[in-house]
């Protein structure tokens, strides 16, 4: 690896997020504008080292990952095993912000399945220079942002505005949207047949999909999304 801002939000210097106008008017529900809120809130917090729940975060989604092997501390070699850039994971989050730690935290709990059998590569036939699972974790999260036009007052795209009815429905639709878009992107690698420099390649046509599920008419929550069906519990 050659630092972080060689993976963390690398397709996304190079592609534009494009908007869509004649949706810029759409009106949210108070429910959804109060979730959207929220989320976009979350969206600002930086990752900081210094503060007590960020490390305890850090320290649950190394416990999560290998629950039988105990952490030397908040800096060490180990991180690499999960597919950290360095022996400091604060590192690469400074691409994406807590919001990123947060997504696999919620990963790990929530399937821990689907997390585990990503992390450790479990299916399908592996290229010899794999993804970082982490890494690839924060530019999933990073993807979505952009995809779903978060850092605007509201989306101004047909899946961000879909979204946002999904979000109306569950203020956990974008973790879980998020652990959906880590398995399509897993799903799309073995299809590919990728290896490490094709990463973004896989990244951008996930998006693809993704965007195509998010248009569908017969959206009404999180889980109609046709690629839910990837996740296991």
């Amino acid at each position: 690896m050659v630092g972080p801002r060689s993976w963390v939000g690398a397709l996304f210097n190079r592609s534009s997020n494009k908007r869509n106008e004649k949706f810029s008017d759409y009106p949210l529900s108070p429910l959804q504008a109060q979730r959207l809120q929220r989320l976009q809130e979350r969206i600002q917090v930086p990752f900081d080292e210094t503060r007590p729940d960020h490390q305890e975060a850090l320290r649950a989604l190394w416990h999560a990952a290998f629950p039988n092997i105990a952490l030397n501390g908040l800096i060490s070699e180990q991180w690499k095993e999960m597919g950290w850039q360095g022996p400091n994971p604060s590192t690469d989050f400074r691409g994406c912000g807590f919001i990123s730690l947060e997504n696999l935290l919620f990963f790990s709990r929530t399937y821990p399945a689907s997390f585990h059998r990503l992390l450790f590569k479990q299916e399908g036939t592996r290229a010899d220079w794999e993804y970082p699972f982490a890494v690839a974790g924060i530019n999933v999260t990073f993807m979505l942002i952009r995809m779903l036009d978060l850092s605007s007052v509201k989306p101004r795209c047909l899946p961000g505005i879909n979204f946002a009815k999904l979000l109306g429905e569950d203020e956990e639709a974008f973790d879980v949207l998020y652990c959906i878009a880590f398995e399509m992107m897993d799903a799309q690698w073995l299809a590919m047949h990728a290896s490490y420099m094709e990463f973004n390649e896989v990244l951008q046509v996930t998006r693809t999909q993704l965007e195509r599920e998010l248009s569908l008419e017969d959206i009404y929550r999180i889980q109609d999304l046709p690629a839910y069906n990837l996740l296991y519990q």
